[in-house]
């Protein structure tokens, strides 16, 4: 791999540049960006306790039951990915997420980790790692806790 591969994620086939790439295209709200990162037969895991918790599959669904409905209830959702951790096709992101819940206006800022697989140059798996109760009680319209 070349050094421009390493610093430019914009065409490397390289996992960490497939995944910052994926990342960039979130921060940026450029769906169609984002859906081509993605496998045509990906999983996409959003953990158990999660308002989104479950299984969403091809670049299509992510996007529409994913990054959409956050966009819908949440304000600048973002997901900051901090650290990088590489073995292989495997790709483990320690990111934190802020964002302010639009119903409740409280804010969001959590720690967060992802499990990425990368394969020919495009996200095979994705499972999500993150304090559910933390997401919850932003989106929560009861008294403050």
């Amino acid at each position: 791999m070349g050094l421009n591969e390493t610093m430019d994620p914009g065409t490397s086939t390289a996992p960490r540049d497939v995944v910052r790439r994926q990342y960039i295209a979130s921060a940026a709200g450029d769906l169609q960006a984002l859906r081509a990162t993605m496998a045509p037969d990906v999983e996409w895991t959003e953990m158990a306790g999660f308002p989104l918790a479950g299984t969403y599959r091809t670049p299509q669904g992510v996007t529409s039951n994913v990054m959409e409905v956050l966009g819908r209830d949440w304000d600048a959702w973002t997901a900051h990915d901090d650290n990088y951790v590489v073995d292989g096709e495997n790709v483990v992101v320690l990111a934190r997420y802020t964002a302010t819940h639009r119903k409740t206006e409280r804010k969001l800022n959590v720690r967060v980790a992802h499990h990425f697989i990368v394969r020919g140059g495009l996200i095979v798996r994705f499972e999500q790692f993150v304090d559910t109760a933390k997401v919850a009680e932003a989106a929560s319209e009861e008294g403050d806790h």
